[in-house]
């Protein structure tokens, strides 16, 4: 499935280009949280520029009133992705708008808007905004994308936990390779970086305490002394599309969505099982719905979230996938740039790999001063060269695991006509 069109929003910038380059000069989005937070043992983040927004540019009061911080960041990614796509549906046909589809969700809601509505509540039953239950549910992302474009395809709804990114993509190519669609706007939003949801992530052990005065080393996936991921926010939107409907309309494509592999670990709520064995299910599935050779993935953009078990745990499964050509697998992890999205994270870093494709240059893995012992793969802590043959189609596997157990692997590729 063809990739013509990619927005985003993270704490690296407002749009696609300041993303990449960012990474591209191993800059980190994550900083000092606010007093607000005091008392908690987390204090980083990787926060929007907020004042870099723009939102109004984009949004009127009445649609800030009615959509969640989420959509509105989803609507942005949108605006983006149709650019860069050269399509606007408003120039579209009737016929045309029956066959482009929503595929957006969320990881989790926005815990401020529940805790808010509550002491709304208590000051009286009419105080409570009639937007509150709209504005929190997952699947409004999609509802705002298509009424604001008159989409009327497939509209369909994420949400597992920090796999929902590369999940909706995967759906999404699922719905054009099925017939059901020949245009998609996948991917997800998240925000909710709130006192809220930080404690209750402090709570399960999950984030990076030991370098609260130096934000920017906090998120340092594979790294030995990595200790908890960092929290962040933002969206990213993908326009995918049918191969003919794309050289019909001469669109750049961007890259190409091989293969999709989805998988469970049946195993425990928040921990990955420790033989790895869900996150191999996932590639081999991804791999094999691909129709190549597992010798033809030559990176990987790992999931790892900077955590003493899961990075391992990812690395381990690779490396059992991948068996002697491990040698020749690079890995990274872009999360010491922009933090953990969530929900977020798959779609965002996708983008982040469709932009590898394009400059033929593998983004690095930030902060990794020594690898930890129990790594077992190739890291990339420097932008690198990809490939030297121009006539080779580079491939990679685009891992997401989630809470619950839940795994996602996308094998994507350059595109060769």
């Amino acid at each position: 499935m063809i990739i013509t069109g990619i927005g985003a929003v993270s704490s690296l910038g407002n749009n696609v280009v300041d993303l990449w380059q960012k990474i591209l000069n191993c800059e980190a989005g994550i900083t000092k949280l606010g007093s607000e937070f005091k008392g908690l043992p987390c204090q980083v983040a990787a926060q929007l520029p907020r004042e870099q927004l723009q939102i109004e540019k984009y949004l009127s009061k009445s649609d800030l009133k009615v959509m969640s911080r989420a959509t509105q960041l989803c609507i942005i990614s949108t605006e983006e992705a149709l650019q860069t796509a050269k399509l606007d549906p408003k120039e579209l046909n009737t016929d045309t708008l029956e066959r482009f589809g929503v595929c957006v969700g969320m990881g989790m809601f926005d815990l401020s808007e529940v805790y808010g509505a509550w002491q709304q509540l208590q000051k009286g039953y009419n105080r409570v905004s009639p937007f509150f239950v709209p504005r929190l549910l997952p699947n409004m992302p999609c509802g705002h994308i298509s009424m604001r474009h008159g989409l009327r395809g497939p509209n369909h709804s994420v949400s597992t936990a920090c796999a929902t990114g590369s999940h909706a993509l995967g759906d999404a190519m699922r719905f054009i390779r099925n017939g059901d669609a020949d245009i998609m706007l996948a991917g997800s939003g998240e925000s909710c970086i709130d006192p809220l949801s930080i404690a209750g992530f402090c709570r399960i052990r999950a984030l990076s305490t030991a370098f609260n005065e130096i934000p920017s080393q906090a998120s340092r996936p594979f790294d030995k002394n990595r200790d908890g991921f960092v929290m962040g926010e933002g969206a990213a939107i993908l326009l995918l599309e049918e191969l003919e409907h794309a050289l019909q309309r001469k669109a750049n494509i961007l890259g190409e969505i091989l293969g999709y592999g989805l998988s469970g670990d049946a195993y425990h709520i928040t921990s990955p099982s420790e033989d790895g064995t869900g996150a191999a299910l996932a590639m081999f599935r991804a791999i094999k719905d691909a129709q190549i050779n597992k010798d033809d993935v030559t990176y990987v953009n790992a999931h790892a979230t900077s955590t003493p078990a899961g990075d391992r745990i990812e690395a381990q499964a690779i490396c059992k996938v991948f068996g002697d050509h491990v040698n020749k697998i690079r890995v990274s992890s872009t999360k010491g740039h922009h933090g953990h999205l969530l929900g977020s994270s798959g779609n965002l870093e996708t983008v982040i790999l469709i932009k590898a494709l394009a400059a033929n240059k593998i983004p690095p893995s930030l902060n990794v001063e020594e690898l930890g012992k129990d790594i077992c793969v190739n890291v990339v802590t420097k932008p690198e060269v990809w490939g030297y043959n121009s006539q080779q189609r580079l491939v990679a596997l685009k891992n997401s695991f989630g809470f619950g157990g839940t795994n996602s692997s996308l094998c994507i590729a350059s595109y060769i006509s």
